[in-house]
């Protein structure tokens, strides 16, 4: 299956994985560009961004878990975040993190927490509409992760 057959299957949480994953990016990208502008709090909302761009890569790559060396603790955390309820929730807080940013200075860990708030809502909708949480087979779902010893 391809991404495109991924996306008509108008599963949310397909949508909700691919946002994670550009939000990932996004975090770590502006988490690094912003942490240069040496006012203590926004120095802690960037490493709160980092650290929400690693949470995300395991979390919407399964098959990292299985071939990074990580502690038992991290991977059951990890492990917890599987359904759309929690996904949902586990994102719609990284964004209120990132919106809180402002409450200091306007900087563009707000697109960061725009995307984070855009895979959330994805995952919720998964979640009110009953649809079962599907990974993306591109990013180590469904058969890949099952092949990795």
């Amino acid at each position: 299956m391809s991404i495109a057959d991924e996306f008509r299957t108008r599963n949310f949480s397909i949508y909700g994985q691919w946002l994670g994953i550009l939000a990932m990016i996004l975090c770590l990208a502006l988490g690094i560009a912003n942490i240069f502008t040496f006012r203590p709090i926004i120095i802690v909302f960037c490493a709160l961004a980092i650290a929400s761009a690693f949470i995300i890569l395991f979390t919407e790559v399964p098959l990292l878990l299985r071939i990074c060396p990580t502690s038992p603790k991290f991977d059951s955390f990890i492990r917890k975040i599987s359904t759309n309820y929690l996904r949902a929730a586990v994102y719609i807080i990284m964004a209120v993190v990132q919106f809180l940013s402002v409450l200091d200075v306007r900087t563009s860990l707000i697109a960061a927490g725009v995307f984070l708030s855009l895979a959330g809502l994805c995952y919720l909708f998964a979640a009110i509409r009953g649809q079962e949480f599907v990974n993306s087979k591109t990013l180590g779902g469904q058969g890949v992760a099952q092949m990795v010893v």
